[in-house]
């Protein structure tokens, strides 16, 4: 399977970057393995958007999937109880 690339929506790189080190390397772990499988067991198809996400610990990781230019739009970081709410 090939390798897809990886991008960050402004907002997403803000959201890492008021996050505490710690979590930020536990995150930064899950984002990189999506490079190889952007879809693991874990994930789930939002359905309300063409979106998907990924739980980590206390956080949601929502991305977006082009398959066809094999690239992966990371759109928000937040704590599950805002990840999904909509700005």
């Amino acid at each position: 399977m090939a390798s897809y690339e990886l991008l960050f929506r402004r907002s997403a790189l803000k959201d890492l970057r008021r996050l505490p080190a710690q979590d930020v390397k536990m995150l930064w772990a899950t984002i990189s393995g999506l490079r190889e499988d952007p879809r693991p067991a874990q994930s789930q198809k939002l359905t309300a958007r063409e979106q998907y996400r990924l739980r980590k610990g206390r956080y949601g990781i929502l991305y977006e999937i082009e398959d066809m230019r094999l690239i992966i739009t990371v759109v928000k970081i937040a704590q599950r109880q805002d990840a999904y709410r909509m700005r």
